[in-house]
């Protein structure tokens, strides 16, 4: 028989995920695809309280920042460049950016306080890695350059230690989660081959940290090596390899019992969704 693809083998993990639990995601846009998939299956699902986060470092900083619950104050507030006329911080996704520090401030401050109290509650935690690449201010790793010139800002790769060092640091301190790594197939569209370093890195590290691993990046680039699998952008996974990566990631981690309720779920969540879209219309 003609074999079309390139099967991933997609190991058991050394844990569970059940709708018990609750499910924090930190990351690339993948953890965002793959956030709504959980929230739509009936899980508590918390998807990157901070906006999208791109290197281990940053991951890292936000997860601090949730331990400590310390609010943000003015001295967090950054003003965005190219004449954006908005405030936001480095710890932020520029969705979360506003006209004034204070309004900037209230918003943070009021989803820092429900995200940690989430974060409290979650056993599971999954990190999408996006990149080893990383942009320092003054000697300080950022989650977003907010549009600042780029003059202001040290850019440089992680060494495999110091990311996997990272990833170390963010087990160890919480041994009452269970953490699942992997590294987000979304290509660095803008040059390939610092593209493939940053990934490369990633995967040594989290190969180095001994820490479980869901093969995303694999499953995407190798099984599903065609663009039907990708949006128009030809970078970002359709829907299509969105769920099938859904449907591996289930067949790897939840419980066989629990499967016919999150299938009603699942079920539920589209026909609200088509509820609302004939609504609109």
């Amino acid at each position: 028989m003609v074999k079309l693809t390139t099967p991933v083998e997609v190991q058991k993990l050394p844990f569970g995920i059940s709708l018990k639990d609750g499910i924090i995601m930190f990351g690339s846009c993948l953890a965002d695809d793959l956030g709504a998939k959980f929230t739509d299956a009936g899980f508590e699902t918390m998807v990157n309280p901070f906006g999208t986060l791109y290197n281990p470092l940053s991951i890292e900083n936000a997860i601090k920042r949730l331990d400590s619950a310390e609010p943000y104050t003015m001295a967090d507030c950054v003003e965005m460049g190219a004449g954006a006329g908005l405030v936001c911080s480095w710890e932020h996704y520029t969705k979360f950016a506003r006209s004034t520090a204070e309004e900037f401030l209230a918003g943070a401050n009021r989803a820092l306080t429900d995200a940690a109290a989430k974060w409290q509650r979650a056993t599971r935690v999954i990190l999408p890695l996006y990149t080893a690449w990383v942009w320092e201010y003054q000697g300080r790793p950022v989650a977003n350059c907010l549009k600042r010139p780029q003059t202001q800002f040290v850019r440089r790769l992680l060494s495999v230690s110091e990311a996997s060092e990272s990833i170390g640091r963010i087990t160890a301190a919480h041994q009452d989660k269970r953490f699942l790594f992997m590294v987000c197939p979304i290509r660095q569209a803008g040059d390939l081959r610092e593209n493939t370093l940053g990934k490369a890195t990633l995967q040594l590290a989290i190969h180095a940290a001994g820490v479980p691993y869901f093969p995303a990046f694999e499953i995407v680039h190798d099984e599903l090596r065609d663009y039907r699998f990708y949006a128009d952008d030809l970078v970002h996974p359709s829907p299509a390899a969105v769920q099938i990566l859904w449907e591996r990631l289930a067949e790897a981690a939840f419980d066989p019992a629990e499967l016919p309720a999150i299938a009603a779920n699942e079920k539920e969540s589209r026909a609200t969704a088509h509820r609302k879209i004939c609504q609109k219309n």
